[in-house]
């Protein structure tokens, strides 16, 4: 039941991530973080299967630094949304990876941005979107309330929404969430909305 969504504000892109490891009917751990920091100002917030989307991700981040490390520049947002797009569309033809990736960034030249990049090499620039059985929800709640240019309390208000309406409307609902933000300043975590906290078990 994983649920992923973002949008772009005015000077900043935000992504939500649920933080439940999940297998069959099996909950493993409650505090996974799903959101990668993919260099100083871009992130990757991925949904599918759990090998896929760890292997894949940090396959992206090794590559984006290789780049860099290369060039001396790194590459742009847009630039890195289409490398990502490639491999993915690559693999496709070979071994595919099963994983959904929103990744959002900051450009001096461009200002913030948000990709939409799907298990199919799909690519889409978009203002707000979403990934997993939340989106079924996060998205209606968006096309409500979203507007350009919302300030970041706007946004974060907007977010708590999608979370709550989640929480209260999907049969099997992840109770942890985590989200991050990139702008002009970086990329960071920015808070946690927690239901549940893992707790750990002293051996007998």
């Amino acid at each position: 039941m994983e649920c992923v969504f973002g949008l772009v504000g005015d000077g900043f892109a935000i992504v939500a991530a649920d933080t439940s490891a999940v297998h069959s009917i099996l909950v493993h751990k409650s505090n996974e973080d799903k959101i990668m920091v993919l260099d100083s100002h871009k992130l990757v917030a991925a949904s599918g299967e759990p090998g896929d989307r760890v292997q894949f991700t940090e396959y992206i981040q090794k590559n984006v630094a290789l780049y860099q490390f290369r060039n001396g520049i790194p590459l742009t947002t847009p630039a890195a949304a289409n490398f990502t797009r490639g491999e993915l569309a690559t693999a496709l033809r070979k071994n595919p990876y099963f994983v959904n990736i929103l990744m959002a960034g900051y450009d001096k030249e461009i200002g913030p941005s948000l990709y939409f990049i799907d298990y199919i090499a799909t690519l889409h620039k978009v203002d707000k979107g979403a990934f997993g059985y939340g989106s079924y929800f996060s998205l209606s709640i968006m096309d409500r309330h979203y507007h350009s240019g919302m300030s970041l309390e706007e946004a974060i208000g907007l977010v708590d929404k999608c979370i709550m309406e989640i929480r209260s409307r999907l049969v099997v609902a992840p109770p942890n969430f985590v989200i991050k933000i990139v702008d002009k300043d970086g990329a960071r975590e920015y808070a946690w909305r927690e239901s549940l906290k893992d707790v750990s078990v002293t051996s007998a």
